[in-house]
């Protein structure tokens, strides 16, 4: 294969790409599921890399509103399909490409055959945990490494799951959350430039993946903080408790569930005159405003629902009560109801969980905090103040 050394002239003059590494950029084929926010940087520098075949999957049109974030588009394209508006930029940008358009949704129905089209690395730029799942089980089951992304108002988060069998996004994320308890961008708005910050790293894990460069974002998760301009990096490993993946079966099961449905389409965006679901909402809090608010007096009751096991690894000295996620209803006479109260898990969801079934056992949601990033988190921040077995 020729290599168009004027284009590709910076990449070639680096001591760790030089010509073979760009040769093997060219050679290569990334998957990326999702052209919106974080498709868009990521579709962008893959093809600018010279990435020699990009796949792009997505279902929706262009819309006005999408042109806040997702740069791809255009004005001229709203009403076209985005698969379409951002092929044709792509070989605008770099003609030499192969590109491949998925005018689909990613499904339990299509997924295995998309991915056994021979992709090195798939990229995440998808806005449901329905659609991640699926991902990672099917990425798992074809061994192919991908890369993740989400963003949140301020906040976004990336990593890299099945490479060269590291962990997967149900080591990190073992337990499902409810489906109310997980907000859309549209419900709870993204700051435009966050998604450019958060592709950009999604592109450059898959750039290095490719050319076997540095270390990868394998067993690490990457927290950003626009607002704060902070950096964190939470450490995680193999779950050897979680149920092994065999099948789609579990991915499956959530597509056919009807309130995550209804979050797939569309129809569970909560109105703004809609205050049915208020009462299923409690707070997220990150560890570094729990720290600020500990050190002004706040006095929280600190609820760890981790497995036993995991607790006699490593707990917060200061928690006051730990019980598995799963029963903390039938344990609530040892939960105050006139108090706030801190709950927390290993990275942050299966205490989501236990937040909700507090609530429905009648418990004011205005009083439960969620840690982000658990005990993780914890350990990154203040080290000190954990307990090891």
């Amino acid at each position: 294969m020729d290599i168009d050394v004027q284009r590709y002239a910076r990449h070639i003059s680096l001591p760790q790409v030089g010509l073979e590494g760009q040769r093997l950029l060219n050679q290569s084929s990334v998957l990326v599921v999702g052209a919106g926010g974080l498709g868009s940087p990521v579709l962008l520098y893959l093809a600018a890399a010279g990435i020699g075949h990009i796949g792009i999957v997505d279902d929706d049109c262009v819309d006005l509103s999408n042109l806040q974030r997702q740069v791809i588009h255009s004005t001229a394209t709203v009403g076209q399909t985005k698969v379409e508006s951002a092929r044709n930029r792509l070989l605008e940008l770099n003609p030499g490409l192969k590109v491949s358009a998925y005018s689909v949704r990613l499904d339990p129905e299509n997924v295995e055959s998309i991915l056994a089209e021979g992709w090195d690395v798939v990229v995440d730029g998808t806005d449901n945990l329905p659609t991640r799942y699926l991902l990672d089980d099917a990425c798992y089951l074809q061994n192919i490494p991908w890369v993740y992304g989400s963003i949140y108002r301020f906040e976004g988060q990336v990593s890299v799951f099945n490479f060269q069998q590291g962990p997967c996004y149900r080591d990190l994320f073992s337990e499902v959350p409810p489906p109310q308890s997980v907000p859309s961008c549209e419900e709870g708005g993204v700051l435009g430039v966050l998604p450019g910050v958060i592709g950009s790293l999604q592109a450059n894990e898959a750039i290095k993946i490719i050319l076997k460069l540095g270390k990868v974002l394998n067993g690490r998760l990457l927290l950003y903080d626009a607002e704060s301009m902070d950096f964190q990096t939470l450490r995680f490993s193999h779950n050897l408790e979680r149920e092994k993946v065999r099948d789609l079966s579990r991915s499956i099961a959530m597509f056919d569930d009807d309130d995550w449905c209804m979050r797939l389409t569309g129809m569970g965006d909560i109105d703004e005159g809609d205050t049915s679901g208020n009462d299923l909402m409690f707070n997220s809090i990150s560890m570094n405003e729990f720290i600020k608010r500990r050190d002004t007096g706040w006095s929280p009751f600190i609820l760890d629902v981790r497995s036993d096991a995991e607790y006699e690894q490593a707990r917060a000295a200061s928690s006051d009560l730990q019980i598995e996620h799963e029963s903390v209803v039938s344990m609530a006479e040892s939960i105050p109801k006139d108090r706030e109260v801190v709950v927390l898990c290993r990275s942050g969801m299966r205490s989501q969980m236990a937040a909700m079934y507090l609530i429905q056992a009648g418990y004011d949601g205005s009083f439960l905090y969620n840690l982000e990033g658990g005990i993780m988190a914890w350990q990154s921040v203040r080290p000190d103040e954990i307990i090891h077995g």
